[in-house]
């Protein structure tokens, strides 16, 4: 790991897969919300806005039971018709 950037508080690596380490004064490492901040004020990363999923997960659910709908309707009046033929 290289130092990328040191400062007061935290020290910044740097590891061969390119993502960062950051180790607070005392050497312990720093994860989470903590880490992000840190990078974030050193510019170091860019945040994005987190893709919105659960709209899409309802739209295509309820595309999915609109068009079983009709073929349950269609199933239905089939069995209908082929009930009386049996008798």
């Amino acid at each position: 790991m290289k130092v990328v950037k040191k400062s007061s508080e935290y020290t910044v690596y740097q590891k061969r897969s390119g993502r960062y380490a950051v180790a607070a004064k005392g050497g312990k490492l720093v994860n989470g919300e903590e880490k992000v901040a840190v990078l974030l004020d050193l510019g170091l990363i860019k945040l994005t806005a987190p893709a919105v999923v659960e709209e899409a997960v309802e739209e295509v659910v309820e595309e999915a039971a609109a068009e079983e709908a009709p073929a349950e309707e269609a199933a239905g009046e089939e069995a209908a018709e082929q009930e009386p033929a049996a008798e």
